[in-house]
């Protein structure tokens, strides 16, 4: 019989985009704070993909997204010893602010160009922006 707290948990990170910037939070919960990180969160169980990524954008930072979309998928394992495997979403950003309506997780948050992403990215953020955002076939 196996152990099941040595098995990868699965994160789902939902990478908001609004006229070709990303939106990014400070954490400040234990696991990875004081890094930058998609919304996101643990996938619950009998729950999709993008349902998931809704939830997360509606409880993190208050946003409704339009059509989600498949990004790809990162094993990231942490220095922690923490082991995810994580499925990336993709959704255009429809309207209002972003807010912080988790503020012990995020100490504030902002929108970021490709090329001017701020340091240091939360481990499963930075793995998925470094190999997919300039694809030809992400944006």
């Amino acid at each position: 019989m196996s152990d099941d707290t040595q098995r990868p948990a699965v994160g789902v990170g939902m990478h908001i985009q609004k006229d070709g910037a990303w939106l990014l939070m400070y954490k400040k919960s234990k696991h990875g704070m004081n890094t930058w990180s998609a919304p996101g969160g643990h996938l619950e169980h009998g729950e999709s993909w993008e349902e998931c990524g809704r939830r997360e954008a509606l409880e993190e930072v208050g946003l409704d997204v339009g059509a989600v979309r498949f990004g790809g998928v990162t094993n990231d394992i942490y220095e922690s010893g923490k082991h995810y495997v994580t499925v990336h979403l993709v959704a255009e950003w429809k309207g209002g602010e972003p807010q912080s309506l988790e503020p012990e997780k995020c100490e504030k948050m902002g929108w970021f160009r490709p090329d001017e992403l701020p340091e240091p990215l939360f481990l499963s953020t930075r793995n998925f922006l470094e190999k997919r955002y300039n694809s030809p076939n992400f944006t």
